[in-house]
């Protein structure tokens, strides 16, 4: 099949490899010139605008979009509505609200245009492993896709599936993300812990190659734990500042919509805004209240 990846940052370059790999024509865009150039050196062509893209393309078309949730989200969307025709397909393969998937579809379905939204996980390994795609949409439509997804994916027939109508996707990885949130929170907490046991001497690498094996606990996420501990026992490199995408936040605001409670996932992301918190005037007050009521000693800020 062929179609146009539109957005080539690592994961856009990396996702029109695979699929150019797999036997597929793809037309790359992005904004910066720089960007396209690497993906014609991939194995992709080039374009350097939407209306490029869209003329290189036979019909029924199939657009990838892999750019910032939101407003560019919003901006492409619109655009290339004014450009597609009924029966063209735009596939948001990124981390789009599904609240947002969901209102995307019904703008492009008085024009004929088909919408998917497929929550996509993998990173920067997605390119060896495969990507784990969770799609939303017509059942039809992600069908007729089907030779896209399967090389994407793990495997043809595991790492991917259709699971409900437009929003349902994004709505699968916002929740994917959420459980992502709480399990790197339990691993990163665990092996502070063992670090702080400064009398047995522990080799956290050591113990993390250990429970690669056997270990309940065993999973990808440990694998990339040992990997790293490998490269830097001690993350001195590392600054302790925590980003969150944003579907963290969305999963723990639907949890609340729902009344479900998710004390896990919620409080891994408020550790994450903590991280962040270089004033930290929480502790501060803390400390204050502390020393007010008990006399008890506080640090001075050097």
């Amino acid at each position: 099949m062929e179609l146009a990846m539109i957005g080539l940052g690592k994961m856009g370059l990396n996702m029109s490899t695979r699929l150019v790999r797999g036997g597929h024509r793809v037309i790359g865009y992005a904004r910066t010139t720089a960007s396209v150039d690497e993906a014609v050196k991939l194995g992709a062509e080039g374009a350097h605008t939407l209306e490029e893209v869209v003329s290189q393309l036979k019909a029924p078309r199939i657009i990838w979009l892999m750019v910032p949730a939101g407003k560019v989200t919003d901006d492409t969307i619109e655009k290339l509505s004014t450009l597609l025709e009924a029966g063209d397909t735009i596939i948001d393969g990124g981390n789009s609200n599904y609240k947002e998937s969901v209102r995307h579809a019904a703008f492009l379905e008085p024009k004929g245009i088909e919408f998917v939204d497929c929550g996509t996980s993998g990173g920067i390994w997605g390119i060896t492993e495969g990507y784990s795609l969770m799609i939303g949409g017509k059942a039809e439509v992600v069908e007729r896709m089907r030779p896209i997804f399967e090389t994407l994916a793990p495997g043809a027939d595991k790492g991917w599936g259709y699971v409900g109508p437009h929003g349902a996707g994004h709505y699968v990885k916002m929740i994917h993300n959420g459980i992502e949130y709480g399990m790197m929170q339990a691993f990163a907490e665990g092996f502070s812990i063992m670090k702080a046991k400064k009398e047995f001497g522990l080799d956290l690498s050591q113990i993390s190659h250990i429970w690669q094996y056997g270990s309940v606990v065993r999973s990808w996420l440990l694998d990339l734990a040992a990997r790293a501990l490998d490269q830097d026992k001690d993350l001195t490199d590392i600054k302790p500042w925590v980003a969150d995408s944003g579907e963290g936040r969305w999963t723990v605001f639907e949890s609340i919509d729902l009344d479900v409670p998710a004390p896990v996932i919620t409080l891994s992301l408020q550790t994450r805004f903590a991280s962040r918190d270089a004033e930290n005037f929480t502790a501060r007050m803390l400390a204050a209240l502390r020393n007010q009521f008990g006399g008890h000693a506080v640090q001075k800020s050097e």
